[in-house]
């Protein structure tokens, strides 16, 4: 069965006007229940993260700032979004939701996280809308329980994965590899262990070559035995922070590649959602519900 994480703090009240959707948290799991991808029995309901587990991945400085809310205005500027008690309560189920997500991967083959992708995350700092790393706080987990050896991290955010590639920089047991706009934000990256930078415009045929012809070459290369899948749909042509030119069923293949991949080595794999920024918030939902109409179809 597909074990999906949804929490209804997923969805954090922002300033009228933010450009943040969080319509989607609550849109995209009525979507699947609707129209039948899902049942009730799909979903589960995350705890909290704790400090025990969140400290093999952040330091405790920052974990113990960020759960007083004792934030300086420039590093709340980083992050983006109002710093407040229930902002440190959303990121710590989303990273929790992230972690028990590892555990039905390895019972089930594939599980997902409404919410999660927060790969702009560093060890010691927040940025671009994120406070803890959930796929980063997972695999130390994993790592550090001995549930895995070696952990491929696939994003395929629009945006570089800088805090994910900070976190696992000395850390050989972790293959982070990006696959991201190369003028898009962060303006300052972070190297991850593979980093593939696209041009402004690139369309679906190019995009989904390279993906084809990197993946099996990794498995090869590295041999992983777990996968972390950062899902952002900002890579379509309608996102307004993109850049990219791919299509909905473009983005959709890009799933299909990516679950395929691991379906064919034998891979467990959690799939975080990550950024979704088009006007329309029908356009989004649209595309992440394609990621768990994929891994439906591929995994159950």
């Amino acid at each position: 069965m597909l074990k999906i994480a949804w929490s209804p703090v997923y969805k954090y009240e922002l300033p009228e006007g933010h450009r943040f959707p969080m319509a989607k948290y609550e849109l995209l799991p009525e979507q699947l229940l609707y129209e039948g991808t899902v049942t009730n029995d799909n979903f589960f309901q995350p705890g909290q993260l704790e400090a025990p587990v969140a400290l093999l991945t952040h330091t405790s400085d920052w974990w113990n700032r960020m759960n007083a809310v004792q934030l300086t205005p420039q590093e709340i500027r980083a992050i983006g979004f109002p710093v407040n008690e229930k902002f440190v309560k959303r990121g710590r189920h989303i990273s929790r939701g992230t972690l028990e997500c590892a555990h039905f991967a390895l019972q089930y083959g594939c599980a997902m996280n409404i919410a999660g992708g927060t790969h702009h995350a560093f060890a010691d700092r927040g940025e671009g809308f994120c406070c803890f790393n959930d796929q980063a706080v997972a695999a130390n987990y994993l790592l550090n329980n001995q549930l895995a050896t070696k952990i491929l991290v696939i994003d395929l955010d629009v945006h570089q994965g800088n805090g994910t590639a900070s976190i696992f920089r000395e850390e050989s047991r972790v293959f982070t590899f990006s696959m991201h706009g190369e003028r898009n934000y962060p303006l300052r990256k972070e190297q991850s262990d593979l980093d593939i930078g696209l041009p402004d415009g690139m369309t679906d045929a190019a995009y989904l070559q390279i993906l084809r012809e990197t993946l099996p070459r990794l498995y090869e290369d590295f041999q992983p035995d777990f996968v972390f899948y950062q899902s952002g749909v900002d890579i379509l042509e309608s996102d307004k922070l993109g850049r990219l030119a791919i299509s909905r069923e473009g983005c959709r293949e890009r799933d299909r590649i990516v679950f395929n991949f691991c379906k064919t080595y034998r891979l467990p794999v959690v799939a975080s959602m990550g950024g979704g920024y088009s006007p329309r918030i029908a356009d989004i939902v649209e595309a992440h519900a394609n990621t768990f109409r994929v891994a439906q179809e591929i995994f159950f």
